[in-house]
């Protein structure tokens, strides 16, 4: 690891492999487990970076595909890099438009050489290879950088997945070599859909390349909630354990909650700002539909232990007047809340591995019923 890239453990839990750490980073430290919220477009969906920074936020992420198309990666670099064009200073992660890419399976062709698809934009032709997805992330200019991977999907056979599997670990190997920024951490992630055996071998054959950090990639693509956390607890323990372990695209209570229990460092997920704009608060693990009747004239906050700006200043009526009336404000007060709503669950799990009462008090997230999570 970059001698500016590090990762320390500062407490394990006795009864699982949960951890709590610092990763540091050259825009300041992320303090771990933790949640990332996700900012695709540069910038995470009706929320500035004060108000992002107000939730709790240390890590944000951005989308290497989407930034290409629109504005451009010179663009970026000429505002100055995507922290001051986003004008946020701290700690940031692009993806490498490998999942963005398995979601145009109608539009795109995969060779040995990347990857070939038409733009949505404007139907132009675009090559994706690992070389050109590494060239446009430093170009970015992130603290993190993924490396370009081939992620199957769900359900797919043992043969396709193989063939992934494989073809991740060769592109990563092209990716090394593009690598030209000693200020980013270029993350390694293991593929592997939901075979065991394979997931294992792509975890071990990642390790013996000593990246700065690695990633549990192909999970949330459509496979059932158990598949992916048996995925997980076989996959984490694998991965060096002086290193970050980062979950992709994954951020329910429950499955942050098994993924911790497994070992797992870091998550990111589009949920808090997706839900929002659909009017859904999230309150200790339950979905609320704000467009509800019993809402109309409920006078309580959101939840009243929450420190968010939502919480502090707005009633759950307000809030559901603003969403029934479509108004932008509702948006912006759910995703604060959502955002601030995951990483308080994260914080808290981390000041219970700290004093070692993480499965005392999150255990019953690890159950069968992973605690409530439902809709009301």
């Amino acid at each position: 690891m970059s001698a500016i890239f590090s990762f320390q453990s500062l407490a394990c839990c006795s009864q699982t492999k949960a951890r709590a750490g610092v990763f540091f980073t050259p825009h300041g430290p992320v303090e771990t487990p933790r949640f990332m919220p996700v900012g695709t477009l540069a910038n995470v969906k009706t929320v500035t970076p004060a108000q992002l920074k107000d939730t709790g936020a240390q890590m944000v992420l951005s989308n290497t595909y989407h930034l290409h198309l629109q504005p451009g990666e010179a663009i970026v670099a000429g505002g100055g890099g995507l922290h001051k064009f986003m004008g946020w200073n701290g700690p940031m992660l692009t993806d490498s438009g490998g999942f963005q890419v398995f979601s145009l399976s109608e539009m795109r062709k995969i060779t040995e050489k990347g990857v070939t698809f038409r733009s949505p934009h404007d139907g132009q032709i675009i090559n994706l290879t690992p070389e050109r997805s590494i060239e446009i992330q430093n170009t970015l200019g992130a603290d993190v950088i993924m490396a370009f991977d081939e992620c199957p999907p769900y359900p797919a056979t043992r043969q396709e997945v193989e063939a992934a599997t494989n073809r991740t670990y060769r592109w990563l190997e092209r990716c090394i070599t593009a690598h030209q920024r000693s200020d980013q951490a270029l993350f390694g992630i293991v593929q592997g859909g939901v075979y065991l055996d394979l997931r294992s071998q792509a975890a071990v054959a990642l390790a013996q390349l000593d990246l700065p950090g690695y990633a549990i990639g192909g999970v949330s693509v459509g496979e059932p909630p158990e598949l992916m956390a048996q995925i997980v607890q076989a996959t984490a323990p694998l991965l060096p354990p002086e290193k970050p372990r980062y979950l992709m695209g994954v951020g329910t209570y429950r499955e942050m909650a098994i993924a911790i229990a497994s070992g797992v460092d870091l998550f990111d997920c589009v949920i808090p700002t997706r839900w929002a704009r659909h009017g859904t608060a999230m309150v200790r693990g339950d979905r609320w539909n704000l467009k509800n009747a019993k809402f109309r004239e409920d006078f309580a906050p959101l939840d009243d232990t929450c420190p968010c700006y939502a919480c502090q200043n707005f009633s759950r009526a307000y809030i559901s007047h603003l969403v029934r009336s479509q108004e932008i404000l509702a948006y912006t007060l759910l995703s604060i809340h959502n955002i601030t709503e995951l990483i308080r669950f994260t914080q808290k799990i981390r000041e219970a591995i700290l004093s070692d009462r993480f499965f005392t008090e999150f255990g019953h997230w690890l159950e069968g019923d992973g605690g409530t999570e439902g809709q009301k």
